[in-house]
């Protein structure tokens, strides 16, 4: 059986993020995982090795706010929420992925 491919493609995690925080507010870093690997209906999952990484650079970038909090199973976690820059990042992000989803559709139909 061959291995399904279900990584995050590179350039994708920082839209998955933001839009992540956008709609569902302060999240962990294992929520966020986990809500874009149900999301995607288990088409994607990010790995704890590329997230933490990119969740710094959104933060240095200033797109993210984190504060220490408690999870749900009552442990200490860095809680991760969209700002201000974020949201302008968020919207940046979604023309660029609009733009390069019709450029590669429109080379898929090409006839």
């Amino acid at each position: 059986m061959s291995r399904r491919r279900n990584d995050v493609l590179q350039g994708t995690l920082a839209l998955l993020v933001l839009k992540t925080l956008a709609s569902r507010g302060p999240m962990h870093g294992y929520a966020i995982t986990t809500h874009i690997q149900r999301a995607s209906a288990d088409l994607l999952r990010v790995e704890e090795g590329s997230l933490y990484p990119a969740l710094h650079r959104m933060e240095q970038a200033g797109w993210l706010r984190a504060e220490w909090g408690v999870t749900e199973k009552n442990r200490q976690a860095r809680f991760y929420t969209l700002t201000a820059a974020g949201r302008e990042q968020l919207a940046a992000e979604q023309e660029s992925w609009a733009r390069l989803s019709e450029g590669v559709g429109r080379v898929l139909s090409y006839a």
